[in-house]
């Protein structure tokens, strides 16, 4: 049985009683949202001049998280429809500019005590201008990320764990 229901000066039509309601996405703004996705690399370090442990060459097993905002795609016949970015799209990004280069990758500094006969005699050595903590990591990841990412899509945070108990944030709202 079909009839009208007046709800707040709106009628909408109901069938046995059920309201039923088709919107078009063009009937309303997208809101903006996050999405995050997770990566794992092995990597190791070492920090000279460090007063502690960490000045060794020691490994770490890290977990990235890679935080991105925008709206979502709206009023299309795409089957993205509805996607912030396709992780597939960010996943390709991240690992072409951090996972493939620093995956099982010894990060030392520049100039640092026999860096070059290490990088000489071993593959995957990544040398950089800057002491690789992970806070100099992080940075160097967002800026790494950051003009890769799609039109409308913007990084709005980064999480590096160095371990289980500690990690590092980055947020773009911090570094305009």
């Amino acid at each position: 049985m079909n009839k009208t229901t007046n709800y707040n000066n709106f009628t909408l039509p109901s069938i046995n009683g059920q309201i039923w309601l088709t919107l078009s996405y063009n009937t309303f703004h997208m809101p903006t949202l996050r999405i995050t996705k997770e990566f794992r690399f092995e990597g190791a370090h070492a920090l000279p001049g460090y007063d502690g442990r960490c000045r060794n060459i020691h490994g770490h097993s890290y977990i990235l998280y890679v935080t991105v905002k925008g709206e979502p795609l709206n009023g299309t016949d795409s089957p993205k429809e509805g996607m912030v970015v396709d992780f597939k799209e960010l996943k390709s990004i991240v690992n072409e500019n951090i996972i493939d280069i620093y995956d099982h990758a010894l990060i030392l500094r520049n100039g640092a005590v026999a860096a070059q006969e290490i990088a000489e005699g071993y593959g995957n050595v990544v040398m950089v201008d800057f002491q690789p903590t992970t806070e100099n990591l992080i940075c160097h990841f967002a800026r790494a990320i950051a003009d890769k990412l799609p039109h409308g899509v913007e990084l709005f945070s980064l999480r590096l764990y160095e371990t289980a108990g500690s990690y590092a944030e980055w947020f773009a709202s911090d570094n305009i």
